[in-house]
Parts: structure tokens; sequence; C-alpha cells
């Protein structure tokens, strides 16, 4: 019999829908997926002819479990640049994509029976990342306005909290929390005697006036308690080339390096060299497809906010809407009734041929997730059709 670990763990609602949709196109229906949170631009070339120069010189062998010094150093410039923290190279460990270094941390962090207080709405990962862990989730809903709810995480830390857990940008709402806000978090955590985990892999995705913010920036007392984790994912559309990193207290990025050198051992080894290529040679392609997403934004936020019986807030970060849509439940075309979020993206799925992913998967089953890293003609055309079978409940 397989364990109890794996047995509890609740399979990936992102990735589930990824198979179905593409089994559907093997039918031969057309599909538009809004589902999937990935850039649907190419990795940009300097970092293509980086990896492709590094193979060429051979550098394809293993390396430093915890990544090549080139690139973590490289890694500590950005952060000390851009995110105002310093870092030396063993306060940084690069791995195959923010979310093993996410495992890792708890792995690291967390006992059994250790709480990690988490912001709900949430990645759909997180939770199950925290339970393989051996630790508990504590959900603790945002703000109607999607920020965070202060006075409720103050009250959810008990004697049995480790961690809380701050993404921001956030996925799947799009917001981007304030640095007031943050700071209060930060205080907590410091009163406490708590550790803060960071996901800040859409720090670059910002449209609005309210800027990234760092949490370990704030001050050495936090810094101590923070590790941010980051990826080459979003910001350089390298989602398939499986690249993060962690960077915080010397005896974390340690132990993370250890669980790594017994597991995955290092990063693809030539991925690190064109990693280098991106945080150095990569800022216009970064920012011209930031524009990119911020024009699909204010597209797509207009189409979906006139649609009837959906409440939609307006997201500063990420890629990401994900409005109210619990005025539709209920509703019925034929005999089919749409009683709950997964109903209605099943229903979208087979009426209009657009793939969305209902809330629960991120703890908010009133919710429903748009992705717009999609071109314009084909939010444009997912729009239409999603218009036309919303209108069919009406």
């Amino acid at each position: 019999m397989i364990s109890d670990r794996v047995r509890q763990m609740a399979p990936s609602q992102t990735l589930e829908l990824n198979s179905k949709i593409a089994q559907l196109r093997k039918e031969g229906k057309s599909i538009i997926a809004l589902n999937s949170g990935e850039p649907d631009f190419n990795t940009p070339q300097p970092i293509i002819e980086a990896a492709y120069q590094a193979m060429l010189e051979g550098k394809t062998k293993y390396t430093q479990t915890p990544g090549i010094p080139e690139l973590r150093e490289a890694i500590a410039r950005k952060l000390s640049d851009e995110n105002k923290i310093d870092y030396s190279i063993d306060e940084i460990l690069v791995s195959t994509g923010a979310k093993y270094a996410l495992t890792n941390t708890f792995l690291v962090l967390c006992n059994p029976g250790d709480e990690v207080i988490i912001p709900t709405p949430c990645w759909v990962s997180y939770v199950e990342m925290v339970k393989l862990a051996g630790a508990l989730p504590v959900l603790v809903p945002v703000c109607e306005d999607n920020h965070l709810d202060l006075k409720a995480i103050d009250k959810a830390i008990s004697s049995k909290t480790k961690v809380i857990l701050i993404n921001s940008p956030n996925n799947p709402t799009g917001a981007v929390y304030s640095q007031d806000s943050l700071m209060a978090v930060a205080e907590l955590a410091v009163r406490h005697e708590l550790y803060i985990v960071t996901d800040e892999v859409y720090e670059k995705l910002i449209y609005g006036t309210t800027p990234h913010v760092s949490m370990a920036s704030f001050s050495p007392g936090i810094k101590e308690r923070t590790v941010t984790i980051n990826a080459f994912s979003k910001a350089y559309a390298m989602t398939g080339w499986r690249l993060g990193y962690a960077a915080g207290p010397k005896q974390v990025i340690k132990g993370i390096s250890a669980i790594q050198g017994h597991t995955t051992s290092n990063a693809t080894s030539f991925a690190q060299w064109a990693a280098i290529a991106a945080l150095e040679s990569c800022g216009a392609y970064v920012e011209e497809m930031r524009q990119a997403f911020e024009k699909r934004r204010d597209y797509l936020y207009g189409r979906v906010s006139s649609l009837p019986g959906i409440r939609c807030p307006y997201p500063d970060g990420a890629f990401y809407l994900f409005p109210d849509v619990s005025e539709l439940f209920g509703r019925r075309r034929g005999d089919r009734v749409i009683h709950d979020a997964p109903a209605l993206a099943d229903y979208l799925l087979d009426e209009a041929g657009v793939a969305l992913v209902p809330g629960n998967a991120f703890e908010a089953p009133q919710a429903i997730r748009f992705t717009y890293s999609n071109s314009m003609e084909k939010l444009n055309e997912a729009m239409d059709r999603i218009e036309r079978a919303v209108g069919k409940l009406f």
C-alpha cells in the first residue's frame, strides 16, 4: 500500500486540467487555455544563446549542489540592486524551480505539528507543500479587496505557529501587498519569533502604483527570519527551464542544500549559465512582456467585468483575474445546473471551449481564475465564447 503521505495529498487541479485539455485537443476540439500560469512568449534570445554556448564549452557536468558561484553572485547583485537585500553566496541556493525551493524550505523549517499561516486565496501547491513537511496549514482569508487581513493573521498565531507565508504579487488574485501591510506582518513575525517565507516570483509583473517590496529588506532583524523565494520562470518566460532560488539565513540555506543534495543535486548546469544572461542582459525583454501583459489585463478586465453575475477585483500584478462568480450558482442551462465554481468551469469548457481554473483549487470556492498570459487574439475569441455561454444561463 502507498504511504499515508501520498494518499492524503490532493492532486494539482491545474496540472490535471492540462491533461484534460490535451485529451480534448487530441479529439479535435478547439480549446482556448486561460488556465495555465505560463507566459506565451518564447524565452529571450540572449538566454537561449547563453545556454547553447555553455553546452558548446562543456558546461554540462555536475555543479555544486547550491549552484554555480557565478550565478549565485549574479543573484546576490540582483537582490542588492533591485530588492535592497544584501546576501553572501552561501546564503543563496539555486534549485530546480521555485516549487522545489519552497518545498525544501518547509521541510527545513517545520517539524510535524508545526503550523504555517497561509493567506487565502493562495496558490494551489502551498497547502500540499506544508502538509508534505508534516506541518499544518492554517488558512486565513484576505479582506474583500484581496489585501491582507492583519487582524486575522495576528489572531491565527498560536504556540504552534512556525511560519507565515506571503505571496506578492499574488497568484491567483493579482494583488500587490502594500509596504505597510508587509511591515506589519514582519513585525508580527519578529514579536512571535516566527519565520517568513515570501514567494516573489511575479515581482517584475506589476502594473499599478503599488511597488513590489521584499520583506527581507525592512531591517536586519526581519531579514534573519525571512526566506525569499524567486524564479526565472515568469519574468523571463523560462517555465520549462525549471530554475528558481532561495535566499535566507545561512543555516536555513545549508539545510535546503542538504536535502537537495540527496534528491535532485544541482539544477541543470547549462541552464544556470543561461540564467546569468537573464539577470544581466534581458531587462528590455522583461519590460516588453510586462507592457504586453498590462494591455491584456486592461482588455480582459473590461470584458470580464461586463459579464452578468460576475464581480471582478482589479489586479495590480501577476497575470490573473480572479472574479467572484457566486451569483451564477444555481443558474441552469437545460438540465445542467451550475452548482459551484467547478461546475461553472466544466460548463465553460464544454459549452465555450475555454479552460479556466475553479477557485476551489486556490481555497476560494466562490471564484474562478482567468489567465491573461495568452495572445490578445486568443483572449478576444475566448471572451466572445464565454459571453455567449454565460448569456445562455440567463
